[in-house]
């Protein structure tokens, strides 16, 4: 829902467009009053949310889109992210941080992890409209 309180941006599903969405987030995050720390994790998140819906969502599609929404009410940051792509099957499983010190395992998988440590919540869903959304939210703590 787009209101006075609520940004929007949409960008297109090119890696390197997610720092126009972390540039624009942290100085949302910044005037509302969350710390450099969590806005440090803010745009982590948000970073690994748009890389994530640019690769697995679009799959890379050129004429594909990626938006992103912001907003603030009663004290919590709410960053939703879309993408035209289907969606998670299932729930990935954590990154074994051993097995890939060990080379057993790829470096791969640490999107959702980082999500779902750095944000308050972090959910999935399909809109009514087709598309796959992140949902995050932080709380300000004060």
């Amino acid at each position: 829902m787009l209101d006075d309180q609520t940004v929007e941006l949409n960008l297109p599903s090119r890696i390197g467009y997610e720092r126009i969405a972390i540039g624009g987030l942290a100085a949302f995050a910044k005037s509302v009053g969350f710390s450099s720390s969590r806005v440090e994790d803010l745009k982590t998140s948000v970073a690994e949310a748009c890389i994530n819906a640019m690769q697995h969502g679009n799959k890379g599609k050129p004429d594909a889109r990626v938006l992103v929404a912001i907003s603030f009410q009663e004290n919590t940051l709410r960053i939703s992210v879309f993408d035209e792509g289907q969606g998670l099957k299932a729930q990935p499983k954590d990154p074994d941080i051993e097995r890939i010190i060990e080379n057993l395992d790829p470096p791969v998988g640490f999107g959702v992890f980082l999500m779902k440590r750095l944000m308050d919540r972090v959910e999935f869903d399909r809109t009514s409209n087709h598309l796959h959304e992140v949902r995050m939210m932080m709380k300000l703590k004060g």
